[in-house]
């Protein structure tokens, strides 16, 4: 089967933005002018092709990241809406991972955001060329050269305007097109209407000067351009935009479009941008992924005759179809019914339909082909991160990271009925979503979820109620503290004990120091198979891995800290794995206790957007929550963000005390940051069985 469109003419994109940005709407606006839907869906009326989960009309954001195709001028685009809120962001990770370029929507009003800047540092880590569209040029205090100011300040980006807006605010009605000289006036509300016309007179001074600027940032990038530009030679819209695309490829340049996605300007433009700008699977560098047996490092090419490897990126439950698991395809084909092996888990997979998806809409396919996005049915161990290939050439890619979950509920079912649909529902509930964890409470046998953020738990709860029928008690939310050590020590641990009629002995010499604590936990052993047999390390690791999950100062997990076996005895009649699995853990937990542990809190980066005359109360009552406060922002007309670093035990409830701080006025988001050590006082209340 031949390709409908050859792999130039592809085109993965994501949707990034700080929520309300307008990312939704700017969707559904590409698949009405992409010819998908014959109708505008909006958000506000719980309309949109994209946001198709209850919880998502209902709230007015998007949770989960869609994915649709569209074409537009003889291109496929694939486009993956992400969700803007915090609680959200593995959904933006995931996406980020398998797409090849990515459209930022900013507010024209509010500029960059601390979404926008966290999405953009996620692109950045992924290497995804991206260009920018500053939306709701139609709102009161839009300013489109000011958040370009924003992006070239606070994004440390190129951001290059190419294109200048006529009017702003309510008298916003086109773009002018500094490639080509000309303006865009759209005639109608359907945005269908499009005049091309000489540029304003009022607008020609303006326009001359920025065509200028791109003029020289495309020859600081380009020799050609270079040569043209010094000689004074006319250079035409098709040499700039050649330039263009070789420069955002590159990430040296981020082109800046503008328009209104509600009003429903500037939408063709951005369409014609991304087939102009973005890349194709041919223009990004081949994944490189490792070979399991040789460890020797293999490259996929976006190439259908080359051997197939695809990436599962997102599992999803459907009511319909079952499990579906979504595959970008790196290298390949993957024909329906065909075997393929995942070599992470070494066992056999047969996908039975592949699903071209339309959001919570399908269409079946034959074959999936390198460079393209499908969903896979009848994959029973296939979970996110994991690689699919062939059994010839394996391959293993690189999985995708997830943040830690900071916060948590007890959760328990009201009926005896409910008991097992509630072990079923986390059980999917968990396959979908990396972020979030089950665990038993070891003390006190407690059922416990942990997430991102409040919204996250509480979306998750309502799905359960919802898709599940699960009805369950849900307790208050629970900071999700860390410990870690902050000595160096040495700890030396004998098991030496009669177990089921047989002595059993193990003895094991630790060293544990201290590491930054985002760098998690490291295991290193210093002996040699003659000191310790492998089977016998293995034992000690997992001993002191399970030892990690309750600390020594009030029982949560452990982080941030080397754990190196130095020394160890063994016997060879009675020594057993289980003897050094007990000795390594044995031998953690003294070596914590005497070097010095801590307790560690989520400290979130929090922004509170209100009217001026509430600074001082907003101020006053995050200092008073034990925040930092890092500084103040204008944001649009008469509006002031507020930014400041605040322990997360602090901040539950706070949108209600916002909103009655500021007279229903005030927003604010917040993602964590980092973790920090408890103050001493706090850390006393807590020990003694106290919130913080």
């Amino acid at each position: 089967m031949s390709r409908a469109y050859p792999l130039e003419r592809m085109r993965n994109i994501g949707i990034i933005a700080h929520i309300d940005a307008g990312k939704t709407t700017t969707t559904e606006r590409i698949l009405f002018y992409t010819g998908r839907t014959h109708r505008m869906g909006n958000v506000d009326d719980g309309t949109t092709v994209t946001d198709w989960m209850e919880q998502e009309r209902e709230r007015g954001i998007t949770i989960t990241a869609a994915s649709v195709t569209c074409f537009w001028r003889d291109c496929q685009i694939n486009i993956v809406d992400t969700p803007g809120h915090i609680d959200f962001t593995a959904e933006v990770q995931r996406s980020l991972r398998v797409l090849d370029g990515g459209v930022v929507v900013f507010d024209a009003v509010s500029g960059v955001e601390p979404q926008s800047e966290t999405v953009w540092r996620q692109a950045d880590r992924y290497g995804v060329p991206r260009i920018s569209f500053i939306n709701k040029m139609d709102r009161l205090g839009a300013d489109f050269w000011h958040t370009v100011q924003m992006i070239r300040d606070q994004l440390a980006a190129n951001p290059v305007p190419i294109q200048v807006p006529i009017g702003a605010e309510d008298t916003f009605r086109g773009v002018v097109d500094l490639l080509t000289m000309q303006a865009i006036l759209y005639m109608n509300d359907l945005g269908t209407a499009q005049e091309i016309t000489a540029i304003p007179e009022e607008l020609l001074p303006e326009a001359e000067e920025q065509r200028e600027f791109l003029l020289e940032r495309l020859a600081e990038c380009d020799d050609e351009i270079m040569e043209k530009y010094l000689e004074g030679e006319e250079i035409s819209p098709a040499e700039l935009r050649r330039a263009l695309r070789q420069a955002t490829l590159r990430g040296e340049l981020v082109p800046v479009l503008c328009g209104s996605a509600l009003r429903n300007k500037g939408i063709q433009p951005l369409l014609d941008a991304v087939v102009d700008y973005l890349p194709s699977p041919l223009d990004v560098p081949p994944m490189i992924g490792f070979d399991p047996r040789t460890n020797a490092e293999r490259a996929c090419y976006a190439d259908e005759t080359q051997p197939f490897a695809a990436l599962a990126f997102k599992v999803v439950s459907d009511p319909h179809v079952g499990r579906l698991v979504y595959l970008r395809v790196y290298s390949g084909r993957l024909n329906a019914g065909s075997t393929v092996l995942n070599p992470v888990k070494g066992r056999k997979e047969r996908p039975s339909k592949l699903l071209r998806m339309y959001a919570n809409r399908r269409e079946e396919i034959p074959s999936v082909e390198a460079g393209d996005i499908a969903a896979a049915v009848g994959l029973k161990d296939t979970f996110t991160g994991e690689t699919l290939c062939d059994f010839t050439h394996q391959v293993v890619l690189e999985s995708i990271k997830f943040p830690e979950p900071v916060i948590s509920v007890a959760i328990e079912p009201r009926t005896q009925a409910d008991q097992d649909r509630l072990n079923e529902a986390l059980q999917r509930l968990a396959e979908e979503d990396p972020t979030f964890r089950v665990r038993t409470d070891e003390h006190t046998g407690q059922l416990i979820i942990s997430g991102m953020g409040e919204l996250h738990l509480e979306v998750l709860v309502d799905r359960m109620v919802r898709e599940f029928r699960v009805m369950a008690n849900v307790g208050k939310p629970q900071v999700a503290f860390r410990e870690t050590i902050t000595e160096t020590v040495q700890s030396e641990a004998e098991f030496n004990r009669q177990v089921g009629g047989r002595n059993q002995y193990a003895r094991v010499v630790l060293q544990l120091e201290p590491l930054p604590v985002s760098s998690g936990f490291e295991f290193v052993n210093k002996t040699t198979q003659a000191t310790l047999p492998q089977v016998y390390v293995s034992a000690v690791e997992e001993g002191v891995r399970e030892a990690l999950d309750s600390g020594v100062l009030a029982g949560y997990s452990m982080v941030g800290l080397r754990v190196t076996l130095v020394d160890a005895t063994y016997d060879e009649q009675e020594s057993t794995p289980m003897a050094f699995k007990v000795a390594g853990s044995m031998a953690l937990r003294n070596g914590a206790e005497k070097a010095q542990p801590v307790l560690l809190e989520p400290i979130m980066k929090v922004e509170a957007v209100a009217p001026d005359e509430f600074s001082g109360a907003i101020i006053g009552d995050l200092s008073a929550r034990g925040g930092q406060i890092e500084g103040l922002q204008p944001r649009g007309v008469g509006m002031q963000a507020v930014r400041a670093m605040v322990p997360l035990a602090e901040m539950f409830g706070y949108a209600t005390d916002l909103r009655s701080m500021t007279q229903g006025r005030g927003t604010f988001t917040m993602e964590f940051d980092h973790y920090d050590r408890v103050p001493p006082d706090v850390l006393e209340r807590i020990l003694m069985g106290g919130r913080r």
